[in-house]
């Protein structure tokens, strides 16, 4: 029998670092941050009747306007072993006890279970069939994968009869956070392996890179004001929202509290004029690529190849075996701007990974509908 506990926050973070599936969304320090945008949230963790902590949630907690409910989510968690003796009955029914006594009518969760993976030269030779066949309108999920993880979709099926529901969407970035990623799988390989690895145009436009003068090196907050400048550049020609620069600020604030290579921005600079940089995230062994940006039009500016490739240096470097590109499309329409995303994450080697999904559960059923039919009305 597993029971729900209150984990003080040094013992949540001891815990965290001990387990297989960790992210940096389920840190102590990503509830800080996002605690300064009205999120409230607790570390929870599930015990047995010994006292010994066996799984752990970072979850944060959003007020109505004018009830006293609360919406929950667990970002890319829970931290629990999916596939161990116990049930999911057994992990998520006290959970749901718990979170109905902290006035909440819904949760959210998107686990860190990968449940298929394309390699990038399966995708590229499916695109050109697709090509040469004249077929329109493929995506990612119509090209057999690599690999299925069986287990996984036995808990997607698992979740759906004990009444959670899988929130999807169209594509990757429907859901809050995105259903499918690029990944290098770094481990085992040496470095001329992983560089080997590359498509040889990238290969090129990283030594066109470093031929030409650019120079990619660590910046620091101070340097934020000019990453965000770039940053909102990018998401003007993108037609997207970009956040204000006081939420990089605080997240370079906050996560360097937690622990100094936490977080690291990258800048590619040549004669003084910056050209790309991004905002890496990282923990033990694996570096999120979180937020980037580029001054060129674009993909083959090279000094977004260069950047990328000295990222790359700097996780293997520290241990990591993972260097995570985070969140493509699964559209095959080689006109379409969010496939050419893909393809330069492609052209690093590697493979797309789908997680599970999101889910959520209604912990009050009628408050649960009647919200969600007004989220749909809007």
């Amino acid at each position: 029998m597993l029971q729900i506990v209150s984990v003080e926050r040094e013992k949540f973070l001891d815990f965290v670092e001990t387990q297989p599936y960790r992210n940096f969304l389920q840190y102590p320090s990503w509830a800080d941050l996002k605690s300064e945008w009205k999120w409230l949230h607790e570390f929870l963790g599930w015990a047995t009747k010994d006292g010994k902590l066996v799984g752990g949630a970072v979850v944060l907690y959003r007020k109505v306007p004018g009830l006293n409910k609360y919406l929950a989510y667990i970002p890319r968690g829970p931290m629990i072993d999916w596939f161990s003796s116990y049930s999911l009955t057994d992990w998520f029914h006290p959970l749901f006890h718990h979170l109905k006594n902290r006035n909440v009518f819904s949760v959210k969760i998107d686990p860190p279970l990968v449940s298929k993976k394309w390699s990038a030269n399966r995708i590229s030779q499916a695109v050109q069939e697709f090509k040469s066949h004249g077929l329109k309108n493929k995506r990612l999920t119509d090209i057999l994968p690599d690999q299925v993880f069986n287990a996984v979709e036995y808990v997607k099926q698992e979740l759906a009869e004990m009444g959670w529901r899988q929130n999807g969407g169209e594509d990757s970035f429907d859901t809050v956070q995105p259903q499918f990623v690029f990944r290098l799988n770094m481990k085992g390989k040496s470095l001329e392996q992983i560089f080997s690895g590359f498509h040889p145009d990238w290969q090129q436009r990283i030594r066109d890179a470093e031929n030409s003068g650019v120079h990619v090196y660590l910046g620091t907050e101070n340097d934020l004001p000019e990453f965000h400048e770039l940053l909102s550049l990018t998401a003007k020609r993108e037609q997207s929202n970009v956040r204000d620069v006081s939420y990089f600020e605080k997240m370079f604030e906050t996560l360097v509290l937690e622990n100094p290579y936490r977080i690291r921005l990258y800048l590619a600079r040549k004669d003084n004029q910056l050209l790309s940089a991004s905002l890496a995230v990282r923990v033990d062994g694996h570096t999120w690529d979180l937020y980037n940006a580029r001054r060129s039009d674009s993909y083959e500016d090279p000094s977004a190849y260069l950047l990328r490739w000295k990222m790359i240096q700097d996780a293997y470097r520290h241990g990591d075996t993972i260097f995570d590109f985070r969140g493509i499309s699964t559209v095959l329409d080689e006109n379409n701007r969010l496939f050419e995303l893909l393809q330069f994450k492609m052209g690093f080697g590697g493979e797309a990974c789908q997680f599970m999904g999101e889910w959520d559960y209604p912990v009050i059923p009628m408050l649960h509908w009647a919200f969600d039919m007004y989220m749909k009305s809007r």
